[in-house]
């Protein structure tokens, strides 16, 4: 039986203070007991002598100092893992939310996981087709991949996660794919959009959703995405799937990482965010990857609402640094009702090489996708031009290449969210654009390819 202390000296914010503590290891999870019986949790922050700061997982409303008392039990927070966890939605804890059966777990992990070693991880090289033309052809997502979506407020980046969550496959394999969704910090209308969206569209039965709701904890947030994780390895590498985790929104999760850490009264670092916050997001990120001699994967989708639409803003400064490109979506092509409004020339995919070509994709890919990038980064800059000195300033290829601009933007950008195209049709889209241009402007593609492809009417 854990031993019980009433020497409950302290309670600020989501902190207490408990003293005369004896064997209380770090990051080990409590119970408080209050008068009435009402239990709640905590865990053990950090150990000074006999005395304990323990994080509050709920509210600190009607603990009282005299007549409450803690328990601590002894293990770090786990969560109980089932193959039954398809198909269902928990909170922010691991506690299912969707009146259906508690889950009977065939394992019990603990949380915070285990960083994989960089030895044993095998280099990403699959195509995961997401069915969205801008991702799949212009900055290709690979199986074991971290690739974030900077956002901004007010953009339809929920509605691209639902969509890539409903839509992302594996081709050329028959073994299972799931997908672990975790959203921190959202209304109740966001998430009853998400668990309506999967349901809608079957995806439901293999997705595990963990949900914690703005008026949730802030302690609970920073529990959520790892919980998320550790169903996430435990589908993987227990269960050989290929697994995609999308978590939305990080901006929410790093905004109660600072609130703990001022409730802490630790050092601020830039922005007022704890110094420690690259590493606390460098140990999510980096569980994501392939394992040698491990069939399954874990992809991973973070998405992040950049503060002021600002790209330095230090969330996304240290996402960038730890993940392997970005997808970007852009105001600008919101406004015009370009959908979804994904900015693809600064997005970038750094392993999309790996992922593409002949046996993987179509031989023809890389050497489109370089035209396509050339193409519409020469068309938006005749648009500029013709801003400043009309268009009559402008030469007719120049005419040729705003025309393309437009094309590309409305045509092969803009799909609407219901869209799902393999990545042939994908292709063929590009070539019928590339042939809105001289054959002589095409000087990224080698004569062969053009012949099997250009000169096919």
């Amino acid at each position: 039986m854990a031993k019980e202390y009433r020497t409950i000296q302290e309670v600020a914010g989501p902190l207490m203070l408990v003293k005369d503590v004896e064997n209380v290891a770090f990051d080990e999870l409590g119970e408080i007991e209050l008068a009435n019986g009402e239990k709640r949790r905590c865990r053990v922050l950090e150990i000074d002598g006999s005395n304990a700061l323990v994080q509050l997982f709920e509210s600190a409303t009607g603990i009282n100092l005299s007549n409450s008392k803690v328990r601590f039990l002894g293990r770090t927070m786990e969560l109980g893992v089932s193959e039954d966890m398809l198909g269902r939605v928990f909170d922010g804890l691991g506690r299912t939310i969707d009146n259906g059966p508690e889950i009977l777990p065939e394992a019990r992990m603990d949380i915070n996981g285990l960083p994989m070693n960089p030895a044993a991880r095998a280099y990403p090289s699959e195509f995961i087709q997401t069915g969205v033309s801008a991702i799949d052809g212009l900055n290709t997502l690979v199986r074991g991949q971290k690739l974030p979506i900077f956002s901004a407020s007010g953009l339809p980046h929920a509605n691209l996660a639902a969509q890539i969550a409903r839509q992302a496959k594996v081709r050329g394999t028959s073994d299972p794919f799931a997908v672990v969704f975790a959203a921190m910090g959202i209304t109740f209308e966001e998430a009853n959009f998400f668990i309506e969206s999967f349901r809608e569209t079957g995806a439901l039965e293999r997705t595990v959703l963990f949900i914690n709701l703005a008026n949730d904890p802030a302690v609970e947030r920073i529990s959520t995405p790892r919980m998320a994780l550790t169903a996430a390895e435990y589908l993987a590498f227990e269960k050989d799937m290929h697994v995609l985790v999308i978590l939305t929104d990080i901006t929410n999760y790093a905004d109660a990482l600072r609130e703990v850490s001022a409730a802490r009264k630790e050092v601020p670092g830039r922005r007022g965010y704890p110094g420690y916050m690259y590493t606390d997001l460098a140990n999510i990120y980096e569980r994501a990857g392939r394992q040698r001699g491990k069939k399954g994967s874990i992809t991973m989708i973070p998405i992040l609402t950049m503060p002021e639409d600002d790209k330095t803003h230090p969330i996304p400064d240290l996402t960038g640094y730890i993940t392997e490109g970005q997808i970007i979506l852009s105001r600008e092509l919101h406004r015009k009702g370009i959908v979804p409004p994904i900015d693809v020339l600064p997005s970038l995919s750094r392993l999309k090489d790996k992922g593409i070509g002949e046996g993987k994709t179509r031989e023809d890919h890389s050497r489109t996708m370089n035209q396509l990038f050339s193409a519409y980064a020469r068309g938006k800059e005749a648009k500029e031009l013709m801003v400043i000195l009309g268009e009559a300033a402008l030469t007719d290829i120049d005419i040729l290449y705003a025309k393309f601009a437009d094309a590309f933007e409305t045509r092969y950008v803009s799909q609407g969210y219901e869209t799902d195209r393999s990545i042939e049709e994908t292709l063929d889209l590009g070539w019928e654009l590339l042939r809105m241009l001289p054959r002589t402007e095409l000087k990224r593609i080698s004569e062969e390819m053009l012949k099997k492809y250009y000169d096919v009417r």
